[in-house]
């Protein structure tokens, strides 16, 4: 099950949403904001690539129409590259 959770951009705890510091390595916690978009299927690969181009991701979660979570990953350079990169052109 994915939780959306707010993570660690350093360490990659999960984090409250309230919380100003990450209580395993310290880091200042930024503000985060959770937003949700609901896109057709064959809109999902341009939602995705318009959402990590605007660079302010740090977790992806896609889910179901009946909200079960089917993927759910953070959102780093290497991840996109490896991970996210051919699903996403599966998809296509």
């Amino acid at each position: 099950m994915v939780n959306n959770v707010p993570y660690c951009v350093k360490c990659g705890t999960p984090l409250k949403l309230d919380d100003k510091f990450c209580a395993t390595c310290g880091a200042a916690a930024p503000k985060f904001t959770i937003e949700e978009h609901h896109v057709s299927g064959k809109d999902l690969v341009d939602r995705v690539s318009e959402l990590l181009h605007e660079n302010n991701v740090t977790l992806l979660i896609v889910k179901d129409d009946a909200g079960k979570a089917l993927l759910g990953i953070p959102a780093t350079v290497d991840v996109i590259r490896v991970v996210l990169a051919p699903w996403l052109a599966a998809l296509r």
